[in-house]
């Protein structure tokens, strides 16, 4: 039997660690995204006391998020984007519910600052 000896010339070498290095660059400097995007222009429609969860679910679609808080339901829209490199890019909407399934209030957050 035969042993194969791999060898790999000095300049291929340097090439080749190159090209790893600036892969894993590349891949480091990304982006990460938790969540999902929701239409925020949407946001102004929602009324305490009258919007349903059945309206908020066509609105937004489902929440990435549900919970229970002080015995209400609640559901969160999310979208958060971080960058290496830059500032990252948030918003959420918490909306809680009452017994009835019609908003009793609700937040929106955002870091641009258009809003």
């Amino acid at each position: 039997m035969k042993n194969i000896n791999c060898h790999f010339p000095k300049a291929n070498y340097h090439k080749i660690l190159y090209c790893l290095l600036i892969a894993t660059f590349i891949s480091i400097s990304g982006c990460a995204t938790v969540g999902q995007d929701f239409p925020d222009t949407e946001v102004t429609n929602i009324t305490i006391g009258k919007t349903t969860q059945s309206e908020i679910r066509s609105m937004f679609g489902p929440p990435w998020r549900t919970g229970i808080e002080n015995g209400q339901s609640i559901w969160t829209y999310g979208n958060y984007s971080y960058r290496l490199f830059k500032t990252k890019e948030a918003k959420d909407l918490v909306i809680r519910f009452n017994d009835k399934n019609v908003v009793t209030s609700y937040s929106y957050s955002t870091t641009e600052d258009d809003h």
